[in-house]
């Protein structure tokens, strides 16, 4: 019985964080601009590994695997928006100028 709740609840996690990069991928390709697009890749990057990684944690047990697997969900979770921010920076010291809309909007 409790096999079948760790499956079931391990199988949830990892089926969101599937959703999660699926909708980072549609970001990526969507989007109008270098900012928005590292942006849209680096949140659902970091949230669906963490998901997923969450997931197989519970699957492989909280023993020496399941602690490493918690260990890299932390690496990722602090690497993904710190690599997001570098980019980002990179690009706007590079002299890339973000994306705004045409529409007459204040501060646009």
């Amino acid at each position: 019985m409790m096999a079948a709740i760790q499956a079931t609840l391990a199988g949830l996690l990892i089926v969101a964080g599937a959703a999660f990069f699926f909708i980072g991928t549609i970001g990526l390709l969507r989007l109008p601009d270098f900012y928005t697009r590292v942006h849209a890749v680096t949140k659902c990057d970091a949230l669906g590994a963490g998901l997923v990684l969450l997931g197989l944690a519970i699957l492989a047990g909280f023993d020496g695997s399941g602690i490493r697997i918690i260990a890299l969900i932390a690496l990722v979770l602090l690497s993904s928006p710190t690599a997001g921010h570098a980019l980002a920076r990179a690009a706007w010291r590079a002299g890339l100028e973000p994306w705004y809309r045409k529409s007459g909007h204040v501060g646009q």
